[in-house]
């Protein structure tokens, strides 16, 4: 896309949560004051990011959270956790900015073949940060932002998503901002999708001129049921969502897992 901007960032501005967090800063007076200066700096960069030409669709691709907790010496899910922190930052600031789409790949199909124990702290903090959105106050309620979650959600334990599609439902009739979570996804995966959907799409209306012959008949061939590019882009996960202007990817690598780049940036 030409106007595509890659990015390989930290955070947009997560990083001074996360950074508050890790230095340990002294209750009390300090403690205070401290919270008061990056906020104000927060504010700063807001008011000077905004008076620019601002995206409307900004990706991101949670990346590095291991490799933040393994320099620091910390378990891996301990730096997961500090990767959820700093996005509910980035998300906030996205929308106070007036970003009306913002999507998030967050758990590729292929991290399932990590070990269960680290696999099952992703999900069950995955759970407790859309619980989290479900309760009144949450940045989700107070922006109005319409939640989606796509991907191959099947592969997500229960509870998982059984939240997911809660979180949903509530948010359905929101329409000031859109936060589309990409999980269980991969880009192959998002191809394959598109065109079995496409191609059944296509072979049931065409099976109507087939003398009543139902899909899958010989007579229902490719040439009677041909596929677009329109008929792909109908039924991409993200057809939703306008391309995105820009994408960040946090950790700073981009020949890790190629396969985790969203399509839509690569086309």
């Amino acid at each position: 896309m030409d106007n595509l901007m890659l990015l390989n960032l930290n955070s947009l501005f997560g990083c001074l949560d996360r950074d508050q967090a890790m230095d340990g800063v002294a209750d009390g007076a300090f403690s205070w004051l401290y919270g008061l200066i990056c906020n104000l700096f927060r504010k700063i960069i807001l008011s000077i990011v905004s008076a620019g030409p601002m995206p409307t669709h900004v990706a991101m691709i949670m990346d590095g959270n291991r490799r933040f907790a393994r320099y620091r010496k910390m378990k891996k899910n301990s730096g997961h956790r500090y990767g959820f922190q700093s996005l509910v930052s980035t998300l906030r600031n996205c929308y106070e900015l007036g970003i009306k789409y913002v999507s998030i790949y967050a758990f590729s199909i292929d991290n399932f073949n990590r070990k269960p124990e680290e696999v099952g702290g992703v999900m069950d903090l995955m759970h407790e940060k859309i619980e989290d959105a479900l309760r009144e106050g949450s940045f989700i309620k107070t922006f109005g932002v319409k939640v989606q979650f796509v991907g191959k959600l099947e592969l997500l334990p229960e509870h998982v998503r059984s939240s997911a599609d809660k979180l949903m439902k509530e948010t359905a009739e929101n329409t000031r901002g859109m936060l589309s979570i990409c999980v269980c996804y991969t880009s192959t995966d998002e191809i394959a999708h598109s065109v079995q959907e496409a191609s059944h799409e296509n072979c049931i209306r065409s099976g109507k001129f087939l003398n009543g012959n139902e899909c899958g008949k010989s007579e229902a061939n490719s040439d009677a049921c041909p596929i677009t590019l329109a008929d792909l882009e109908k039924h991409m996960y993200m057809a939703h969502c306008p391309d995105p202007d820009i994408l960040i990817r946090t950790s700073g690598k981009l020949d890790k897992e190629r396969d985790g780049i969203p399509i839509k940036c690569l086309c």
